[in-house]
Order: structure tokens, then C-alpha cells, then sequence
């Protein structure tokens, strides 16, 4: 078998045994974060919380994920993903069905901080999993793959999550089953993939001989021609520069997008109300509003590989998520369906910057580091989830209105696409055609001495 054939070959072996698993995976840790905006429909006037207590709530979870981003990862590379992820999985399931049982603003926090707790390290973890049985080149595919499930979630989680809101079983609300059902397949997933994953490329039995021996050669080879350029422990990752500041543009990232997210089908409830749309049917709506994020994801990250470029696709699609943001708070008022048709196109854009922003740390850092790195920019960052939700549910109880606050997440996506294209000296490219040169010289050397 040629270089091109069985390149071809393994990548469609491993993205076919990973990809859709942990997608699965993902698209519940998302459903899992994210209900939580549904439940608002219900839980925030059953339980008297005000949009201040929600968005605080809403946000907390990401405190309690920044204090164990780190750590987490860190015991990760030492007891291997396929643990962490099955412990991480079944954990938060757990926590998740406790969400259904708050009854006070404090029980609320105290849950949602712990869910935070729970899940932290789980996206840097399966980030890192997959950049050791990727070859550089293929990374924006790759995270694009399972990062699907981010809008997958939501496209799905729309009109699930609506649909609950309407059972009364056994004397507990919609919104309490909402956190019930949705946290049984996490716990399902998580005992599963202890047994599903492997921990590392040397210990898979699903590629032949040939496949796994060229793979291997691939990565080792990437990984030393990176560490060439500057060998990275997992302390010195922490302290790089371009890691630090992948980390502020992340965080500003984050403070837009979910605030938007979190507050979305409130604000589109009160968008529904305008045109007499169920809850239900807003439920469809959003559905399909995520659903065509997911077709934006796959198309930017197939062009940014196709280009090997990063920053600039990050850039775009922040910029554009903003101006769509502030566009849908100021026609609303005239008409409701291009609101929300710039409310999809903002979508779009924070969505479609994930695959390209998440290739460019496995592209200069490896091993342990990488890891390291990754939790970190996905720590700090996801710190704007917490102040993102915050802020919105502040502004809108002090004016009455969406319209500033949609100015301000607006601002942050902007600045956080300035800092990635303008402050990051790493252009998040795939290492050179070197390492498969050379390993097509090794294999032809092979064959000769054979």
C-alpha cells in the first residue's frame, strides 16, 4: 500500500472509532451545561429567582471548572484519559440529577459550582486524546468532528429540553425532569468508555500492523520536530507567552458567547411571544438555528486545514458573531424574523471559530504540555462563562432590555478576535511536509533492504 493510500486508510480508521463516540460523549457534557437555560423558562419563576440569581448561577459553574481545569488535566496525563473521562462522566451525572432538588438560591450556586467541579478537564482531556492519534495537519478536522457537539447539543436540546418542560410525573416539575432524564446517558456513556477508549496509540487492536506502525512513525516524528523548535515541559507551557494570551482572547471569546447562549431562549421566548410561537415551536426554531452552526463549524474548519491557516478564520468568525449579535437586539422591534436570522448568523460565527482557535495549541506543544496548555487556555477562557451570564442578567434587570448588553458581549468577541490575529506570534500551522518525506524515505529504504 502507497503513502497517500494508507494515510487515507488509518485517518478514516481512527476518525471512524473515535469521532462519532466522543461526540456522543461531548453532546451530553454540553446538553448537561447548557439545559440549564431551558430550565430558566420554568425553574427561575417557580423558585423566585430573579435574572441577577440565574445568571450568577448560570456562570458559577465555570468557577468551580477554572479551579480544577489544571489539576485535572494534570492527573489526567498521569492515569491516562480513558479513566479521567469515564470518572469525569460519571461524576457529574450524578451531581446533574441533584440540579432537579435546588430549592434556594444558595442550594443553586452550591450545585452548579459543583457541576463545574465535576466536569473541569473534560474538553482539554479529549483535545489532547485525539492530537495522539492525529497527525497536525488533520487537527481542525479532528476537533471539529466531536466540537460538533456543541451545537449538536443545542440543536438537539432545543426542542428536547422544550418538550420536557411539559411533563408532571410523580409530583415534580418539567423543569425537574429536564435535569433528571438528561443526566442518565452521561452516567450510561461514562462506565461505557472505560472500556470503549484506549489510552494510547501503542495499545489499540482496531488498526492492522502496517496502519499502527506508520501512525506511530507520524506522531513520533511531529513530536520531535517540534520539540526541535522548543521542547516544552508541562510548568513551561503554563508560562508561554502565546499560551497566555490564547488564554485573555479565549476568555473574551467565552464572555460573548455565553452570554448569548445562556440567555438565548429567554431572549428568544420573548421573540416567540411577538409571533404567538409555543414554547415548543421555539424549541424547533433554535434547533435549527444550531444545526446550521453545525454546517458553518464543518465548512470552516475544512477550509482553514485546506488553507492551514488560524487566526485569521478565528478572527472572521468573531467578528461577524459580533456585528450579527448587535444587529438582532436593534431590528427585533421591526422584524422578528431577521432577528433571528441574525441571531443564527451569530451563531454561526461563535461556533465556527472553535475548530481553527483548537488547532493551534497541539500545533508547537506536545505530550504532557500540550495538555497542560489546553487546560489553561480552556480555563481561563471558560472564566467568561461565568462573567458572560452574569453581566447579561445584571444589565437586563437594571434597563429592561437585551439591547446593551448585546453591545457589550458584541465588544468582547471583538476584542478577543483582535488579541488571537494580532497578539499570537503562533500561526497555528500544521509542522512542514518534512516528517512525511522522511517517513516515505525510511519506508523506501525498508522495501529496498527487504
Amino acid at each position: 500500500m502507497n503513502q497517500v493510500d494508507l494515510e487515507r486508510s488509518t485517518t478514516r480508521k481512527v476518525t471512524l472509532r473515535l469521532i462519532p463516540f466522543l461526540f456522543l460523549c461531548f453532546i451530553i457534557a454540553i446538553l448537561d451545561r447548557v439545559n440549564i437555560g431551558f430550565a430558566a423558562l420554568q425553574m427561575n419563576e417557580d423558585l423566585g429567582f430573579s435574572n441577577a440569581v440565574f445568571g450568577l448561577g448560570a456562570g458559577i459553574f465555570f468557577i468551580g471548572y477554572f479551579l480544577l481545569e489544571v489539576p485535572g488535566s494534570a492527573m489526567m496525563t498521569k492515569i491516562g484519559a480513558r479513566k479521567w473521562i469515564s470518572r469525569i462522566m460519571v461524576t457529574w451525572a450524578i451531581i446533574a440529577v441533584f440540579m432537579a432538588f435546588v430549592q434556594t438560591p444558595t442550594q443553586f450556586y452550591i450545585a452548579r459550582f459543583l457541576l463545574g467541579v465535576a466536569e473541569a478537564s473534560f474538553y482539554p482531556c479529549m483535545v489532547y486524546y485525539l492530537s495522539g492519534f492525529f497527525q497536525t495537519k488533520h487537527h481542525a478536522k479532528a476537533i471539529a468532528g466531536f466540537m460538533l457537539a456543541i451545537p449538536g447539543a443545542n440543536a438537539i436540546g432545543s426542542p428536547l429540553s422544550t418538550f420536557l418542560l411539559g411533563i408532571d410525573w410523580f409530583g415534580l416539575a418539567g423543569w425537574q425532569w429536564l435535569f433528571i432524564l438528561e443526566a442518565i446517558p452521561a452516567l450510561i456513556l461514562g462506565i461505557i468508555c472505560y472500556f470503549y477508549l484506549d489510552d494510547r496509540l501503542e495499545d489499540v487492536n482496531w488498526l492492522n500492523h502496517g496502519e499502527k506502525e506508520w501512525l506511530m512513525s507520524v506522531i513520533a516524528k511531529e513530536r520531535q520536530e517540534k520539540e526541535e523548535v522548543k521542547h516544552y515541559t508541562f510548568a513551561q507551557a503554563l508560562k508561554d507567552r502565546d499560551v497566555l494570551i490564547l488564554s485573555i482572547g479565549y476568555f473574551c471569546w467565552m464572555v460573548g458567547y455565553y452570554g448569548i447562549n445562556m440567555f438565548l431562549p429567554t431572549i428568544s421566548q420573548g421573540l416567540a411571544e411577538a409571533t404567538s410561537l409555543s414554547t415548543q415551536g421555539m424549541g424547533w426554531v433554535l434547533g435549527l438555528m444550531y444545526t446550521i452552526a453545525m454546517f458553518v463549524m464543518i465548512m470552516v474548519g475544512n477550509h482553514s486545514d485546506k488553507k492551514n491557516e488560524r487566526r485569521w478564520h478565528v478572527a472572521v468568525c468573531l467578528t461577524t458573531s459580533a456585528v450579527a449579535m448587535i444587529a438582532s437586539s436593534y431590528v427585533a422591534s421591526t422584524s422578528i424574523v431577521l432577528s433571528f436570522i441574525f441571531l443564527t448568523i451569530a451563531l454561526c460565527g461563535a461556533f465556527g471559530a472553535y475548530s481553527p482557535f483548537w488547532a493551534i495549541p497541539p500545533s508547537f506543544l506536545t505530550g504532557a504540555a500540550a495538555g497542560g496548555a489546553i487546560a489553561l487556555i480552556n480555563s481561563v477562557g471558560n472564566l467568561g462563562g461565568f462573567f458572560g451570564p452574569y453581566i447579561v442578567g445584571y444589565i437586563k434587570d437594571v434597563t429592561g432590555s437585551f439591547n446593551t448588553s448585546m453591545i457589550f458581549l458584541g465588544v468582547s468577541l471583538v476584542i478577543g478576535a483582535a488579541i488571537i490575529l494580532f497578539l499570537v506570534k503562533q500561526s497555528g500551522k500544521a509542522v512542514s511536509h518534512k516528517v512525511e518525506e522522511d517517513i516515505e524515505q525510511s519506508d523506501l529504504k525498508n522495501s529496498i533492504n527487504t
